[in-house]
């Protein structure tokens, strides 16, 4: 569904991304994982038209969408939850949620989308006329994820979806995760921290060293490699 091919992405003298390349099959959650600054971030904004490749190529559904602005990537079916979870502070619960769906003119289908996110977030509903600057970390991150969802994205960008959320909250966030994809068959590429508790979920990963691809693999073979057991899971 997604191939990025020789990636070069810099931002002033700094280049984050030296040429990677990913597949993501249709259907399987990915993730990549790395130490901070390793280039996962800067992958998901490439790929969402936030910055710009130097060089390489972003091809979505045999289609190459890497010099369209974002608002035509997210118009093409990709949707990104970012990192920090960036709500609008000030509106409601229900405003965010329709700001994701600012690109629909389906009436009827955004108003069942509002029904399946409230399904999967039930808290959300609770708080639906609450600003969302006054949610927790981890009711924010729900409402991040299902603004993402309101574009009815084909394939969803999620980028450190536990960071800073309660340890309780995480597992039921990821649970959503692993839901998303098997019920709506949603593409999910994954950026965590959490090493450990992504390659649980996951199919297949990647890990990023200083902007470059340096192993891939099914998730379980990458769970239980002796690098990556010691430098990301914290096992000798």
């Amino acid at each position: 569904m997604l191939e990025i091919r020789d990636l070069v992405v810099g931002y002033g003298e700094i280049t984050a991304l030296h040429g990677i390349s990913l597949d993501i099959p249709r259907g399987r959650i990915v993730t990549l994982i790395g130490a901070n600054g390793a280039g996962k971030s800067s992958t998901l904004r490439a790929i969402s038209g936030l910055v710009k490749a130097r060089s390489g190529s972003i091809v979505f559904e045999g289609e190459n969408v890497t010099r369209l602005p974002a608002h035509k990537i997210v118009g093409r079916g990709l949707a990104q939850s970012p990192e920090g979870r960036m709500v609008f502070s000030n509106l409601t619960v229900l405003e965010n949620l329709r700001m994701g769906a600012h690109l629909r003119r389906d009436k009827a289908g955004i108003s069942a989308d509002l029904d399946h996110v409230f399904a999967l977030f039930p808290r959300l509903k609770e708080r639906l006329q609450q600003a969302a600057g006054t949610l927790s970390g981890g009711e924010q991150q729900m409402l991040a994820i299902g603004r993402a969802l309101m574009s009815r994205p084909k394939c969803l960008l999620l980028d450190e979806p536990s960071l800073g959320i309660a340890p309780l909250l995480v597992r039921s966030i990821f649970d959503r995760i692993v839901q998303i994809n098997q019920e709506l068959g949603l593409t999910i590429l994954l950026v965590e921290q959490n090493a450990n508790l992504a390659l649980k979920i996951s199919h297949s990963g990647y890990v990023l060293e200083t902007g470059r691809v340096i192993l891939e693999g099914e998730a379980a073979i990458l769970r239980n490699d002796p690098g990556v057991r010691a430098a990301y899971l914290g096992e000798a």
